[in-house]
C-alpha cells in the first residue's frame, strides 16, 4: 500500500534524528543487555482513598508506610489481581468484554555520557498496532469528534466507535516525593478523577479556586501533599504552596510515548504530576487540529502526496499508519471543498518542529510487530529545568510503569508496582548498563 510506505518513510525520518542523540537508538545491540520483566495488571478504580479505606484489606499497612509490594509479594500477585478485577466486581464497574488482567512488560536500560535508553517490549490486546486516534468527521453541517475512549459512555452505548492511541507511560522519582516509593502511581490517582468513584462535576470544577487559578477544566492525576486534605481534590493548596513544593523537586516526572502523537516524529511527552498533570515548560509534538470558535479543521491531508484530502470510516488508508504531520503532508484546510457526510480528517495534527522547551526533551523509535510493541525512550541525562528530575550516572530512582491499548486511556491501562532502577548501580531492579 503506498500510504503505508509513506507513513514508515515519515518515522524513519523523524525517528534518525541525528545528533540531537549521542547513540542513535536504532543501532544499540540490546541482546547483551539484561531484560528485567515487570508484571503490569490491570487496577480498576483502586484509588489512593481505595488504598486508605476499609474496604481494602491492607489499609492499616498502607498507613503505617508499608509498600503494596511488601504485602503483594507472591509470584504471580499481579496476574491474581489483575485477572480478577478486569472481571468486574467492586473495583471495575464497567468490565470490558476481551480486555486482559495482565502483561508483561520486558525493560532494558543502557546510558552514555548523553542519555539514558530504556527499551520496553509488550504484547497488545489487539492484533494491529493502535496507532489512530479520534478524528473530526462531517456530518453534513458541522465537524464533531468522531471515536472516543472505550471506558466513555457514548461507546459503551454504542453511540461512537472505541478509538484511542496505544501509549506507554513511566514515572520517574528521585527519592523527593514522600511515599512514592511505597505506592507509586497510586499516589497521583484519586477518586473525583476521570472514570472514578464520584467523579467531578462541571459545577465542581467551575468552584474549585485551585483549578480556576490554573485555568483547568477537569480533576487529573494530582500528588497529595498538593491539598490541605490528602484525599480531596477540592481542597488545594494555594498556588504560591503549590510553587514552594515544586521549587523542591516534590514532583514526580511522567514521560509518555503515544502511538499517534509522538510516535509519528519519533518523540515522547515530557510532563510531570504535582498539583495536576502538566506538561513541561514549553510546546508538545502535538496540538488540536480543530478550530476553536468554528470546530473545522485547521488542516487536512495533502492530496497530491497522500491520494485524499479526508479518509472515511471505511476507508483502506486506516489500515496503515494514520498521521497528520504539519511538515509532511498536510496542508491548510479549505472551507470550500466539496466535503460530504462522513469524511474524517485527524482531531490531532503533529509537528517535530513547533516542539520546543522542556516539553520536548525526550526522543523515542518504535516498531510494531508479530503482535508487540517495542519501543526505546531516549531521555537526557543531567537536565537542569525546574519540571525535570535531573537523571545522573550513579543515581537509582524510583519508577512505575503502565500501558495502556485497546483503544483505551484513564485508568483503563495496565500498571506496576514501584520498581528502583540504576544508571551504574548494582542494587536496583532494572540495571542500566553503559555502552561501550
Amino acid at each position: 500500500m503506498q500510504y503505508s510506505a509513506l507513513a514508515l518513510g515519515m518515522v524513519l525520518a523523524f525517528g534518525g534524528v541525528g545528533t540531537a542523540l549521542a547513540a542513535d537508538p536504532a543501532t544499540i545491540d540490546w541482546r547483551p543487555i539484561a531484560a528485567t520483566v515487570v508484571p503490569l495488571f490491570y487496577p480498576g478504580q483502586s484509588s489512593y482513598e481505595w488504598l486508605h479505606s476499609d474496604a481494602h484489606k491492607g489499609a492499616s499497612s498502607v498507613v503505617r508506610g508499608k509498600s503494596c509490594a511488601a504485602c503483594h509479594d507472591e509470584s504471580d500477585a499481579e496476574k491474581v489481581m489483575g485477572n480478577a478485577i478486569v472481571k468486574g466486581g467492586p473495583l471495575e464497574p464497567v468490565p470490558l468484554q476481551g480486555k486482559s488482567g495482565y502483561k508483561d512488560l520486558r525493560v532494558q536500560a543502557a546510558y552514555d555520557t548523553k542519555n539514558l535508553y530504556l527499551r520496553f517490549e509488550w504484547q497488545t490486546d489487539k492484533p494491529y498496532p493502535g496507532t489512530e486516534h479520534q478524528y473530526l468527521r462531517f456530518d453534513g453541517r458541522e465537524w464533531k469528534v468522531w471515536g472516543f475512549p472505550k471506558l466513555d459512555k457514548v461507546v459503551q452505548e454504542g453511540k461512537q466507535p472505541g478509538l484511542y492511541e496505544d501509549r506507554m507511560s513511566i514515572m520517574v522519582d528521585d527519592g523527593k516525593v514522600a511515599g512514592f516509593a511505597q505506592h507509586g502511581c497510586w499516589l497521583s490517582c484519586h477518586d473525583g478523577q476521570r472514570d472514578m468513584p464520584k467523579a467531578f462535576t462541571p459545577e465542581e470544577v467551575a468552584a474549585n479556586a485551585l483549578l480556576l487559578a490554573i485555568q483547568k477544566k477537569d480533576v487529573r492525576k494530582y500528588l497529595p501533599d498538593t491539598r490541605t486534605n490528602p484525599s480531596d481534590w477540592k481542597t488545594g493548596k494555594s498556588v504560591e504552596d503549590i510553587a514552594k513544593l515544586k521549587a523542591e523537586g516534590k514532583f514526580v516526572d511522567l514521560i509518555q510515548w503515544r502511538a499517534h502523537r509522538s510516535h509519528a516524529v519519533g518523540m515522547a511527552d515530557d510532563g510531570h504530576v504535582l498539583g495536576f498533570r502538566l506538561s513541561d515548560a514549553g510546546k508538545d509534538m502535538y496540538a488540536s487540529n480543530a478550530d476553536a470558535k468554528t470546530h473545522a479543521p485547521i488542516y487536512m491531508f495533502d492530496e497530491k502526496k497522500m491520494g485524499f484530502k479526508s479518509i472515511t470510516a471505511d476507508s483502506p488508508a486506516r489500515k496503515g499508519a494514520l498521521f497528520l504531520v504539519r511538515e509532511q503532508n498536510a496542508v491548510p484546510f479549505d472551507p470550500r471543498a466539496a466535503w460530504k457526510e462522513g469524511d474524517m480528517v485527524p482531531d490531532y495534527v503533529i509537528s517535530r518542529e513547533d516542539a520546543k522547551g522542556s516539553a520536548a526533551d525526550n526522543n523515542a523509535q518504535a516498531l510494531w510487530k508479530d503482535g508487540k510493541w517495542s519501543v526505546v525512550l531516549v531521555r537526557p541525562l543531567g537536565l537542569n529545568n525546574a519540571d525535570d528530575k535531573s537523571l545522573q550516572v550513579g543515581g537509582v530512582y524510583q519508577v512505575g510503569f503502565a500501558v495502556h491499548d485497546d483503544n483505551i486511556t484513564t485508568r483503563g491501562h495496565h500498571v506496576s508496582f514501584v520498581k528502583t532502577l540504576g544508571l551504574g548501580a548494582l542494587k536496583a531492579d532494572i540495571q542500566a548498563v553503559a555502552l561501550p
